[in-house]
């Protein structure tokens, strides 16, 4: 779990307002209780109303509200069919991040939209091979983020098995598919890949930066000029 989603999951346990001890919170986030001293420093420092000391426990003194937002019904429906996406086509990082940002919204609305919005006339079902894909895409998301090199063994539509060195540089869904694009080192060139066909994805550590040529940016402007929007490429 990343820092910025424990912090937020921590303040939705203080918000009951009762005492919590750093061990007993440390035990529920599965870090350690160092990590949650460092946690409700951070918080402390952020103007997150939280009181205690080390050996004691942690309590929130007053309600954490998000900014008023006014969402029509319409908005509703494109906000909850966003996240039945994300919850049926992204992998588990994803998912739960969906839940999280819907959470939020609820929190700051005037009456909790979820259950107004239950079984609105719309439901999202992942094909197979977007469900192959979910085991490949945080390793995929974290190496772009990172700009850390990837080595994949992937299979072709051909049925050619091959190994590449990849600069990631963005995740696509298609509708039935996830790609993942990048700037290929064997073939000095762009390639995109289906995710459910890479069968192999390694991080190795080696770590690259955008170069004129070899960027998103570069690829989306031969993509477009190339392709028309109905279009779609694969390797």
């Amino acid at each position: 779990m990343r820092r910025t989603d424990r912090l937020f999951d921590l303040i939705q346990i203080l918000r009951d307002g009762r005492l919590h001890r750093a061990s007993d919170l440390a035990e529920h986030m599965e870090v350690s209780v160092r990590t949650i001293y460092r946690d409700m420093d951070t918080l402390v420092a952020s103007g997150i109303p939280v009181e205690g000391e080390r050996g004691v426990g942690y309590i929130l003194r007053a309600p954490v509200f998000m900014p008023p937002m006014a969402l029509t019904q319409v908005e509703l429906e494109a906000m909850h069919l966003g996240a039945a996406l994300v919850r049926q086509t992204a992998d588990t990082e994803l998912q739960e991040a969906a839940t999280r940002v819907l959470t939020k919204i609820d929190q700051s609305m005037p009456n909790p939209m979820f259950g107004a919005m239950d079984g609105f006339g719309k439901e999202i079902f992942a094909a197979p091979e977007v469900e192959a894909s979910f085991d490949k895409m945080p390793v995929i998301r974290r190496a772009i983020q990172e700009r850390q090199i990837l080595a994949i063994e992937y299979l072709s539509l051909s049925g050619t098995q091959t190994r590449r060195r990849i600069r990631p540089l963005q995740m696509e869904y298609w509708g039935r598919a996830w790609t993942c694009t990048g700037w290929c080192e064997i073939r000095n060139d762009f390639r995109v890949f289906r995710i459910d066909r890479i069968t192999g994805c390694l991080e190795t550590q080696d770590s690259f930066v955008d170069e004129p040529g070899k960027d998103l940016a570069t690829y989306l402007v031969r993509f477009y000029a190339e392709h028309p929007p109905e279009q779609t490429s694969g390797d």
